[in-house]
């Protein structure tokens, strides 16, 4: 029967208190990057407002760009964006001194997000067994490429067309779109996690398919009832068009068909170790 891996520099069982010292240590260590990584990015206010978090506020973002030279090849400049229809302003004392202690959180969070997972994954991986530890090799690599990946789609993609179809959205010509600083920020920030979370979707069947928690016929069983909450989700933070809602569920339904495939291969997998070990 296997049992559960030791660290080489911890022969002995560690007791309760040392397991909570030493995730303290993993903890401690997690939240320094991230608290680097953030006053890095308080320090550099101008870049970070100008050319990040303001950017897809502005008609020159690449997005923009990129959209309307598509369009243009087609033959139609309906998809170039001559005015974004609304301006950005604080109507609070704090407000822009408030914007840019939670930017530069956000920011450090979102760079720091790769050491600080492996921080963690350092204190969870002696824990597991020599067999579960073989079959989650790269956890880190691919929780951080997947984050990476859901980001710069929710800043590229997501954020953009949500942000253009509500600063451009009136119900009567005499309403002018002011819109404050922390709506414009908590709106691209909540875009933007959600599909950086929203990638991990093939990480976490990986190991609810290892805890027996989920299988490939379930998922199968289920994989209409899933799509309709996608297509849902996509209809919520895009704008109310068939493209818009389609351009944002795609990536997530491919998501869903390669969750379905990671499942049934670590199911195979674990049913032919199992056969292995009774035959023996």
């Amino acid at each position: 029967m296997d049992q559960p891996y030791m660290d080489e520099e911890q022969p002995q069982e560690m007791s309760f208190v040392d397991h909570l010292e030493e995730l303290r240590w993993h903890v401690i260590r997690a939240l320094a990057s991230i608290f680097i990584f953030g006053i890095i990015a308080f320090l550099a206010k101008g870049f970070v407002f100008h050319d990040i978090i303001l950017a897809p506020s502005r008609t020159d973002f690449l997005s923009y760009r990129v959209m309307c030279e598509v369009g243009q090849k087609i033959g139609s400049d309906v998809l170039c964006i001559d005015q974004m229809g609304f301006t950005i302003q604080s109507r609070q004392m704090s407000g822009q001194f408030t914007m840019h202690l939670l930017v530069s959180a956000i920011l450090g969070l979102a760079a720091a997000f790769p050491y600080a997972f492996w921080e963690i994954w350092r204190f969870v991986r002696p824990g597991l067994y020599p067999q579960e530890r073989k079959n989650s090799q790269g956890a880190v690599f691919f929780v951080s490429v997947l984050f990476a990946l859901g980001l710069l789609f929710g800043y590229y993609v997501v954020s953009p067309i949500s942000i253009n179809f509500l600063a451009g959205y009136q119900v009567d010509p005499t309403i002018v779109n002011e819109f404050d600083l922390s709506s414009y920020i908590s709106t691209l920030t909540t875009l933007c996690l959600a599909c950086a979370f929203m990638f991990e979707m093939p990480v976490i069947v990986f190991f609810l398919t290892k805890a027996g928690l989920v299988t490939p016929e379930t998922m199968k069983l289920y994989r209409r009832h899933a799509f309709v909450v996608i297509l849902v989700v996509g209809a919520i933070i895009t704008p109310p068009d068939v493209i818009s809602q389609l351009l944002i569920s795609m990536p997530l339904m491919l998501l869903y068909e390669a969750s379905i495939r990671i499942s049934r291969s670590i199911r195979n997998k674990d049913l032919k170790r199992l056969n292995e070990e009774n035959t023996r």
